[in-house]
């Protein structure tokens, strides 16, 4: 279900998009539903995560994959050259158009899977919504296609005016080629007298950018955008990711890894206080874009958030719920939980994704949930932990 603190942001998308919203609603009861009653077993996802490629253009400094000490790092070339093929994707399309999932295309990079276009208009010829998350380098040479294909919203990363931007993602140039490709689709937008692809940034704050509010609201306004989100950092103590770690060898006899690019020695150095004034602020300003933040954390929750690794949600239902709602299909065609979670359902090469999303594997991760409400990196490294 959603969130009573997501609900504000929640209403004001649905007035945005109510066919999106009614659709989403009526999954999300059915799979609460299933939660609360079926002993692991789950009706169809809502949302289907399309992980095209681990590969990306962009060393962003914060990054859990390609950051500075980022777990992507770890993988081998095969592993990074690892993709679906455009057939592959569209049998697996196919195979689940009925319940009409929401597809999020994201990666690593996603545009560099070279077919990625064909893969997202099969998608909405078959009558489905499909989302992009995307560093914006490639939006421009892509934007026609986009636009004509009618994608329904491109979630870029912003991290603050130009040359902090581009400091941040550590290649020069970045933020003038996602600016222009934001600028051609709203020509575009204009041109064919249509509302999509909604534009949407999402802000990840860190140490570097988090005092820019003003400068970083003041761009997303002249980038033109509808919606802007200030997401929390994420960040895990060592001996969290340890406890993590020994809970997949124990319960699931494999190592955890990925969870390693989110370890921090210490504490971020980011003033609570600032950014509790900013977000007061903000999220009373009125028009586009629209401000959120994510997690819609309470003053007081973002007080302990930023000043303690320890940290249990007082405003947010304190268990993970998106093993219900959501999966993830890796390049490799493995279907997995989380994209941060090693651990393996089956694989969409060698049987079809509705066996494994209620397999005997599946249901017993979701009855290990159930039990325990969540796993130790949940609450301050998970995306998802927060969102149903």
């Amino acid at each position: 279900m959603i969130p009573k603190k997501n609900l504000k942001r929640a209403v004001k998308r649905a007035i945005a998009q109510p066919d999106y919203a009614f659709s989403a609603f009526t999954k999300r009861f059915k799979s609460y539903m299933t939660y609360k009653f079926a002993d692991g077993y789950s009706a169809p996802p809502e949302t289907i995560s399309l992980f095209l490629t681990a590969a990306c253009n962009l060393r962003c400094k914060m990054c859990g994959q390609w950051g500075e000490d980022g777990s992507s790092f770890q993988l081998t070339t095969d592993e990074l050259k690892d993709r679906l093929s455009l057939e592959e994707a569209k049998k697996f399309i196919d195979s689940v158009k009925h319940f009409k999932p929401t597809w999020t295309m994201f990666g690593g990079e996603p545009m560099l899977h070279p077919q990625w276009v064909d893969i997202m208009a099969y998608i909405k010829q078959n009558g489905m919504r499909v989302n992009i998350v995307t560093n914006g380098v490639f939006i421009e040479k892509n934007a026609e296609a986009i636009v004509e294909h009618k994608m329904d919203e491109i979630i870029y990363s912003l991290d603050g005016p130009r040359d902090m931007h581009d400091d941040i993602r550590q290649v020069k140039g970045t933020f003038d080629r996602a600016a222009a490709g934001l600028a051609k689709i709203n020509e575009l937008k204009k041109k064919h007298k249509t509302k999509f692809p909604v534009l949407h940034i999402n802000t990840t704050l860190f140490e570097e950018n988090y005092e820019k509010f003003d400068e970083i609201y003041k761009v997303a306004k002249e980038l033109g955008v509808d919606n802007i989100n200030f997401h929390h950092l994420l960040f895990l103590s060592q001996a969290q990711f340890e406890a993590h770690d020994n809970i997949f060898r124990a319960t699931y006899n494999r190592p955890s890894p990925e969870w390693s690019g989110f370890v921090r020695d210490t504490l971020p150095n980011m003033d609570p206080e600032y950014i509790i004034e900013v977000k007061n602020k903000y999220m009373k300003m009125p028009g586009k874009p629209l401000v959120s933040f994510y997690p819609n954390f309470t003053d007081d929750e973002i007080r302990k958030y930023y000043t303690s690794f320890d940290f249990e949600p007082t405003s947010y239902p304190n268990r993970c719920m998106s093993v219900w709602m959501t999966t993830y299909v890796f390049p490799d065609g493995t279907v997995r939980p989380y994209h941060s979670m090693n651990f393996v359902a089956g694989n969409i090469k060698e049987q079809p994704f509705e066996e494994i999303w209620n397999n005997e594997k599946y249901k017993e991760f979701r009855r290990y949930l159930q039990k325990n409400k969540k796993f130790p990196v949940c609450a301050k490294g998970c995306t998802e932990f927060y969102r149903y």
